[in-house]
């Protein structure tokens, strides 16, 4: 009996969420190792990049270097885990951004994830949103998004729970299912025979 242990590098809970969903909608019999249960993990680490990556490569970056961290985090422990020297099966890396793209003159907030077992790397994107001009001339001033966001909406945290795509879409779009869609992207080399 062998439980998939997954890191999620990061404290965000809707990061941590956004995991939950995905792995909870793969079949237990298409993951690694075919385990008896999952175990999924918040582990805090630095992305790499900079408080707003801006460009697809940058926040591709982030969420790479967030999921190699985790497996580098080394064997599992602290308040309330048990420090039995196993390390994570899987390290899973999510990180927004701004970028532009091909063909339209927007800003858009875009969505990374990448997950590791440390031989393969598995990349998706999440989807993508226009941003209204004045945030993305804020942003293009070096503003980060977040803050942004807590300004234009007199709140604080909003990171943390809808994100910025639950309030340009009116709570349309959650943004831990919208994570989801990137994480379970990303899990397609671990779960699919075609790669």
């Amino acid at each position: 009996m062998t439980t998939l242990r997954v890191g999620v590098g990061s404290g965000n809970p809707v990061k941590r969420r956004a995991v939950e969903l995905a792995l909870g909608a793969a079949a237990d019999d298409d993951l690694p190792s075919d385990p008896t249960g999952v175990a999924i993990e918040s582990v805090p680490v630095d992305s790499g990049v900079s408080e707003q990556p801006t460009g697809h490569a940058e926040t591709i970056s982030g969420a790479e270097n967030r999921a190699a961290a985790v497996l580098d985090a080394g064997p599992r422990g602290g308040a309330g885990a048990p420090d039995d020297g196993a390390t994570y099966d899987l390290g899973v890396g999510v990180e927004g951004g701004v970028a532009g793209f091909d063909g339209s003159d927007d800003r858009y907030l875009i969505m990374w994830a990448a997950v590791t077992d440390g031989d393969r790397v598995g990349r998706a994107a999440g989807p993508s949103l226009a941003l209204p001009a004045d945030v993305a001339a804020r942003i293009d001033d070096g503003e980060e998004l977040g803050p942004v966001m807590d300004d234009l909406l007199d709140t604080d945290g909003v990171a943390t729970r809808g994100g910025a795509a639950g309030a340009l879409t009116n709570s349309r779009v959650d943004r831990a299912e919208a994570l989801a869609a990137g994480v379970s992207g990303a899990l397609g080399p671990f779960v699919s025979g075609l790669y």
